[in-house]
Parts: structure tokens; C-alpha cells; sequence
């Protein structure tokens, strides 16, 4: 570590691995109602636990994120932060801000639109957090060097707080409510959270392989030009069945498929780059945890977002368990697993912990990674039946459901290994370990 206020990123880490549990324990709860609809008390209800379970996975996502840019920016600016002090406070007001809002929510406090049930003093107070996220970062970057991965991050970040400004905004209109709805939920996870995934790749490449910063800044750009331009008007296969226009049928079908360019393209990068570097680098799990990302990220977000993108067969498929199935997996591949990434990379080091357990490391990648995988296989069964039975045979939705019972077992159990993972994780980067020694 070479920058004092890097330190800064290590309560971002520890924030957004305490979140993470949360979040897979509440899925966990959620996987056992699908089989068990009376098994927990009238005060968690299902609509409850999915809530606190997908809001607890963006929130520690962007708490990730914005660790992982404390992180790396002091590096890549060659400047220590422009403020730590104010990095703190950002900190524990978005810390209190997520907690709150759990407690409203199991209070009755939230609104109706999914992902964004935070009631409105919630959502101000993330602009806040947001607004004085984005004064640091920028402020650092203006004083410092600036570099390819940074310029990008930054772009990034801005529009994720740009966008989340459309959160606000609620027309009576439904159609043009989930219009906008979309320019929030669709524009962050395939379109700037991308931005920031690329970048946070970029910088491990570089650390992990050795590989030149030309290089790396080269297949950086070519990422990011192509997950802007399909990813911008890929929202379209979102529009296909809300009331809008026909034309966004195919603007929709030719965009989104187009979207697992980017993915493809991460793969190829991250696995060029260690076969280039030819640099052993004594952080193994770090570059596993890279890769592994990549090539999650390709399928989950890229193959099965493609198996159902294209209007006629997003027809039959819109609303059932395919496309829980490729939400699992795109959010785990492309998100969880770069915070996860760089958490496994800079937490020895902030906290002074060298060696550290990367055999116990590497046993949760592939531990949680199986556990991922078992359940998006067992959801795309079940939303293939379903789709089957529900939208082909004619079967109301509750008797199509209760043929699903077998696969929603399968999911539970995917949930608890994949809980046993992250309790691995949490583990090797917490505890002592007698690896060898990390740089």
C-alpha cells in the first residue's frame, strides 16, 4: 500500500461484506418460503425479505464500488484523497441510511417500485452520500495524474449518480413510469455499472499481471465502447410489453443481443493479460477471483441474458424463473465477484495481515461459485417448465407453480452453499491465515 489514505477503503470493505451477508441470508429466507409459505412469522412476509434482499445487494455493491475507488485512485492519481476525513463520513451516513431503511422496511415504510422502495428522505440522503462520493473522487482526480482506468471510473460513478436522479421522478402514467424506472435499474447494471466493472478489472490486470498500461488502457476502451453501444439502447427489451411503441421490439431484440459483446470481450482481456504478464504474482486468489469474474459475468450476464432477450421468445419467457436465473447469475458474475476481486487483493493489505489463508480464499470462490451456479441451473429449469406450462398449456400461475416444488428445493440448497461461501470469504479475509506471503 502506498498511499495513507487508502486505508479509507477498508471500512467500505468491512461495510459492504457485513451487507453481502445479510443480503444472501434474507435470500436464503426467500428460498425457503418458496417451499415452506408458513414457515416464518405474519412480520416477514415474502414481498419484505425480497425487498431487504435485492436493496441490501445493490447497496452493497455501490458501497464495494466506492471502496474499491478509495482504493485504487490514490494509485492511479499518484495523490493521496482529496479528503479521507470526508470519505468517513460518507461512509457511516450510507451505513445508517441502509440500515434505517431495512427497519422501515419491516415497518411498513417503502413505496412500490422495485429496487427503489427507499422512502423519499432515504433517497435524498443517497444523493448526499453520492454528491459528496463524487466532490472526492473528483477533486483528486483534478489534482492528480490522470489515467485511462480513472477518467473511465470516474464516468462511471457520475452516471450512476446521474442516473439514479430518475428515482425522483414518478409519473402517473404506468407506461412511462416503468420507462423511466428502467433509466435507473437498466442504465446502472448494463450500461455504467459496466464502466465501472472495466475499470476495476483494468486496474487488478495491471497489478496482478505486470502487463503494460498501454496495453491494458487499449482493450479498456474497446469494453467500454461496446457495452456503451449496445447496452444505451438495449434498454429497449425492457419496452417490450409496458405499452410503448412496436419499433422497440426490434431496437430491443438487435441492441441487447448485441450485449454480450462486452462480456465476451472481458473474458478475452482478463485471460490475455495473465497469459501475457508472465509475472507469478503471490496473490493466486486475486487472480482467480478476476477471472472467474469474467467468464461468470460472460455467461450469467451475456449467454443467459441472451437466452431470453429476443421479443418473440421474451414473449413467452418475460416474468418467470429464466429470468431470475439470469439475474443471479449476471449480478454475481459481474458485480459481487469484482468487489469480491479487489476486496481479496487490497484487504491483506490494509490490514496488515500478510500471510494471509488464500487456500480458505480460494475454497470460497469455488464453493460460493457452485453454489451460484447450482441455483441458476435449478431457476432455469423451472422457468423453462413454467414457461411451459404457464404460457404454452394454458395453466393459471399457481398450478403451474406448484410443478416447480423439486427445483425450488434444488435453489434452497444452492442458497445454503452459496451462504457457506460467503461465510468463507468473510473468514479467510478476517482471520489469520499461513499462505505465503502477499505483496
Amino acid at each position: 500500500m502506498k498511499y495513507e489514505s487508502q486505508k479509507v477503503a477498508k471500512l467500505y470493505f468491512i461495510g459492504a461484506l457485513t451487507l453481502f451477508l445479510a443480503q444472501v441470508l434474507f435470500g436464503l429466507l426467500g428460498g425457503f418460503l418458496y417451499v415452506m409459505p408458513t414457515g416464518l412469522p405474519d412480520f416477514l412476509p415474502f414481498s419484505v425479505i425480497r425487498m431487504i434482499h435485492t436493496n441490501a445487494l445493490v447497496v452493497w455493491l455501490l458501497m464495494g464500488f466506492f471502496g474499491c475507488t478509495y482504493y485504487l485512485l490514490p494509485e492511479e492519481t499518484e495523490t493521496e484523497l482529496f479528503s479521507p476525513a470526508l470519505a468517513k463520513l460518507q461512509f457511516w451516513l450510507f451505513y445508517i441510511a441502509a440500515g434505517a431503511a431495512v427497519v422501515g422496511y419491516l415497518f411498513g415504510y417503502y413505496n412500490g417500485r422495485s429496487y427503489l422502495e427507499q422512502p423519499l428522505y432515504i433517497k435524498v440522503g443517497i444523493v448526499v452520500v453520492a454528491l459528496m462520493f463524487l466532490f472526492n473522487c473528483s477533486m483528486t482526480l483534478l489534482k492528480g495524474r490522470k489515467t485511462v482506468i480513472s477518467n473511465i471510473l470516474i464516468l462511471g460513478l457520475w452516471g450512476i449518480a446521474l442516473f439514479f436522479l430518475f428515482a425522483f421522478y414518478n409519473p402517473a402514467n404506468v407506461i412511462l413510469d416503468k420507462m423511466f424506472w428502467w433509466w435507473v435499474v437498466h442504465l446502472w447494471v448494463e450500461g455504467v455499472w459496466e464502466l465501472v466493472m472495466a475499470s476495476i478489472l483494468a486496474f487488478l490486470m495491471i497489478k496482478l499481471t505486470g502487463v503494460d498500461r498501454e496495453v491494458v488502457e487499449k482493450w479498456l476502451y474497446v469494453i467500454v465502447g461496446l457495452a456503451l453501444f449496445t447496452g444505451i439502447l438495449g434498454t429497449g427489451h425492457h419496452y417490450y410489453w409496458i405499452g410503448t411503441p412496436g419499433y422497440w421490439q426490434w431496437i430491443g431484440s438487435v441492441f441487447s443481443a448485441l450485449e454480450i459483446l462486452p462480456f465476451f470481450a472481458m473474458v478475452i482481456f482478463t485471460f490475455t493479460m495473465t497469459y501475457k504478464g508472465g509475472r507469478d504474482h503471490p496473490n493466486k486468489a486475486a487472480l482467480l477471483w478476476s477471472l472467474g469474474c469474467s467468464v461468470i459475468a460472460f455467461f450469467g450476464a451475456g449467454v443467459w441474458g441472451f437466452l431470453h432477450t429476443l421479443a418473440p421468445i421474451n414473449y413467452y419467457t418475460h416474468g418467470t424463473q429464466i429470468t431470475a436465473a439470469h439475474g443471479h447469475l449476471a449480478f454475481y458474475g459481474a458485480y459481487a465477484m469484482v468487489n469480491l476481486a479487489m476486496f481479496t487483493y487490497a484487504m491483506p493489505q490494509l490490514l496488515n495481515r500478510e500471510p494471509y489463508n488464500q487456500v480458505l480464499n480460494m475454497w470460497s470462490f469455488w464453493i460460493m461459485t457452485s453454489g451460484v451456479v447450482f441455483m441458476t441451473a435449478a431457476l432455469t429449469f423451472a422457468g423453462v417448465l413454467q414457461t411451459h406450462l404457464q404460457r404454452v398449456m394454458g395453466f393459471t400461475y399457481m398450478d403451474a407453480q406448484a410443478q416447480l416444488g423439486l427445483f425450488y428445493w434444488m435453489r434452497l440448497g444452492g442458497g445454503v452453499v452459496t451462504v457457506t461461501g460467503v461465510l468463507l470469504f468473510i473468514g479467510s479475509l478476517l482471520l489469520p491465515g499461513s499462505a505465503r506471503k502477499v505483496r
